[in-house]
């Protein structure tokens, strides 16, 4: 008896390892046909990329198809590929199908994305836009045009690489789950798929998403999450700043917030928001003075655009900026001069595209070149097609000797000594700007006492000499002081000066001419020499 049940065992196991070793044979039979169907069917349904798959597996114990090694290809430049995914399943989601719905799970296993500055021009000039080269029909023949229902990245890497001496952008250790993934569209600012997402931002910094998304908006997904970034180093930014004249080194970024990018709406609310240790420069050259005023055009029109307008809400509830220096510097002058307002620390609150919001207001407190001490209050409301504004600054002894390039570029002869304090309030009210600029003089010695220049011309020394003298003639006797008021008016759409137009025109008609009535840039020594 014993022996029979013994018997009987043994032929089960014989029969049940015998399936298993056809069903192995038969699956290894199969890998090979269908990495070519595979393939064929990917790059059927896409356009400008071609996809290439080293290997595949099918696991018929847990019904999923899995693809080894698979590369991405720009057509227009095919090295480096574009993406290198490691491992693609896809399977039959088993919670659903305990629903009785028959719907694909599909995994990426360290997929990684590679993108330079060369693939992002090939694309912006094809004639099919990116989201149109079937990248929505290639996925979904992984799944056997079967609805996919749960979409899973694993330890993704994306990273881009730009032209010049930059380091890569990359976002790595990327995690991301969406859920309930449908093939039929849902109703505007309806979000019915679930969405995860984190990673490590530029090696050091986090980000974090959670929300909802609708994947077959039209034209373009929408998404609607909380979002939280941690310690991102703004250094990563360089290929991005500097083809807009901004020059940014060190300095981390943090912000918690929501956002709702969808066809109909576009809404990015911060709670918070913090940037520290950021040194900011935007750079004047004369190469790019009209790429920068067309630029400065464009972006006035563009806030213009989106001032109280109700599909777009744009809101930071608190800003602060500290420890950080930004700056001025002005390459197409002669000599070149730098400003700067460094130790600052910028508080912004209640920022807002809509007027409902109330007004903002911006605290600055810092040091104007190092030793001036300088306090800045500005209020914002916003109104249809721009804004309200009062501005109240100032600035109290400055060293003027830091300003000497600044100086020299516009006057033409130098200081070696002296204290700049300003006093400014402006006002922008329905469209009209109105204020004034009051600049104090204190100690002012012209001419440098140890000045590493070359030999001046007799009539340069003469007229720093008249300079001078001016400068001790008109002081104000009680205080040693020498004051001016320039006081604004006319239309804020008028204003057409940029940056180092409107502190020309400051030094100019402030400064110089506070010191020296009649003074015209135009005939001083440096001038001449440069025509």
């Amino acid at each position: 008896m014993r022996f029979r049940i013994r018997r009987r065992w043994f032929w089960l196991s014989g029969i049940v390892a015998g399936l298993i070793g056809v069903t192995a044979a038969l699956s290894w039979s199969v890998d090979e046909p269908a990495r070519r169907y595979m393939e064929r069917e990917i790059n059927s349904r896409l356009t400008g990329y071609t996809v290439s798959v080293r290997a595949a597996h099918v696991h018929p114990w847990t019904v999923s198809l899995e693809l080894l090694d698979a590369t991405i290809s720009q057509d227009a430049n095919p090295t480096p590929p574009v993406a290198l995914i490691r491992s693609l399943t896809a399977g039959l989601h088993w919670r659903a199908l305990i629903h009785g719905k028959v719907v694909a799970d599909i995994t990426f296993d360290r997929p990684a994305l590679y993108v330079n500055l060369r693939n992002l021009r090939a694309e912006d000039a094809g004639d099919v836009a990116l989201k149109d080269r079937g990248w929505q029909r290639a996925l979904e023949a992984v799944a056997l045009d079967l609805k996919i229902d749960r979409l899973q990245v694993r330890e993704g890497d994306l990273t881009y690489v730009d032209a010049g001496p930059f380091k890569p952008l990359r976002v790595s250790r990327l995690n991301a789950t969406a859920e309930n993934i449908r093939n039929i569209r849902s109703k505007d600012r309806v979000y019915p798929s679930d969405l995860h997402l984190e990673g490590v931002v530029f090696d050091a910094g986090t980000v974090w998403l959670d929300g909802h998304a609708d994947f077959l908006a039209e034209p373009h997904p929408g998404v609607l999450a909380a979002i939280r970034l941690e310690q991102v180093e703004l250094d990563y930014f360089k290929p991005v700043t500097n083809r807009y004249n901004i020059s940014v080194t060190h300095g981390t970024l943090s912000l918690a917030g929501s956002v709702e990018y969808a066809p109909a709406v576009t809404r990015l609310i911060l709670e918070r928001a913090a940037v520290q240790g950021v040194n900011v420069e935007y750079i004047h050259a004369a190469h790019t003075a009209n790429v920068e005023t067309a630029r400065a055009q464009r972006t006035v029109q563009a806030a213009k655009q989106v001032a109280n307008e109700p599909g777009i809400e744009l809101r930071i509830d608190r800003l602060q900026v500290t420890r950080s220096t930004v700056g001025f510097v002005n390459q197409a002058a002669a000599p070149p001069y730098r400003l700067t307002v460094s130790d600052m620390d910028l508080t912004v609150e209640n920022l807002s595209n809509q007027r409902i919001e109330g007004t903002a207001v911006a605290r600055l407190r810092g040091r104007f070149m190092g030793s001036g001490q300088t306090q800045a209050t500005l209020t914002v409301l916003p109104r249809t097609g721009g804004a309200d504004m009062d501005l109240t600054a100032r600035i109290e002894g400055a060293d003027m000797a830091s300003m000497n390039d600044a100086v020299r570029a516009y006057g033409g002869f130098s200081v070696a000594a002296g204290e700049l304090s300003v006093y400014s309030e402006l006002k922008v009210k329905d469209g009209a700007i109105t204020g004034y600029v009051k600049p104090l003089f204190k100690d002012v010695k012209v001419g440098a006492a140890a000045e590493a220049e070359e030999p001046k011309t007799l009539g340069h020394r003469f007229y720093e000499g008249v300079v001078g003298l001016a400068a001790k003639i008109l002081k104000n006797r009680p205080r040693g002081e020498v004051a001016t008021v320039v006081t604004i008016s006319g239309q804020a759409d008028q204003v057409r000066y940029s940056t180092w137009e409107i502190v020309g025109q400051l030094l100019q008609n402030a400064f110089f001419k506070a010191i020296l009535p009649g003074f015209d840039p135009k005939r001083s020594p440096n001038t001449q020499a440069r025509s």
